[in-house]
């Protein structure tokens, strides 16, 4: 019997690089249940079959901004701790064409639950884009409010008239007071 991976395991694995779903190849292999250079070899027998758009090799830019998401913190341990070449990653096409390389039924079942986390992470970025498209125009919209807002209460300040002192009511006595002396009664 072979084991399904969950989806979220697979989607976890998804990275965007170049502006592009990919998956790198360990943990392709590791899904698959192979070694990567494993995987590599078989994909080097086969280039003909992953032009460009199928599979790409990471920079060591790229590689290293790959290490610092999962918390390693220098490229170099990573080069002399295992990895010794850059890996390639595979686009979702590069992963479907990956089945035919690969012809084991684990490897076609796995493929299929790797389509369907593509498929899946598309509709969730679908969703997230139709919010943030509504985001956008509310705070588009926010923004019209303020600016409107902003110009009626400067017009109100502009059409209120300067307040002219009030009038006191009464005699009024410019002279000095008068010392007046209080006597009490005894």
């Amino acid at each position: 019997m072979i084991d399904i991976v969950p989806l979220e395991v697979i989607a976890q694995k998804i990275f965007f690089i170049r502006n592009q779903k990919v998956m790198l190849d360990k943990d392709l292999a590791e899904l698959y249940g192979v070694e990567t250079r494993a995987l590599n070899r078989m994909v080097k027998r086969n280039l003909d079959r992953f032009p460009a758009d199928f599979m790409i090799q990471l920079s060591k830019e790229e590689f290293q901004n790959l290490m610092y998401h999962f918390g390693t913190s220098s490229f170099e341990k990573v080069q002399w701790g295992g990895t010794r070449k850059l890996p390639y990653a595979f686009t979702e096409l590069g992963v479907a064409m990956l089945s035919s390389v690969l012809k084991s039924k684990k490897a076609a079942h796995i493929n299929i639950a790797i389509m369907r986390a593509f498929v899946k992470l598309r509709e969730i970025l679908a969703a997230h884009k139709d919010v943030a498209a509504a985001i956008t125009e509310l705070r588009r919209s926010v923004a019209l409010h303020d600016k409107q807002t902003h110009l009626l209460l400067e017009g109100m300040q502009q059409q209120k008239q300067p307040e002219k002192p009030k009038r006191q009511i009464g005699f009024q006595v410019k002279e000095p007071l008068a010392k007046y002396v209080v006597r009490r009664k005894r």
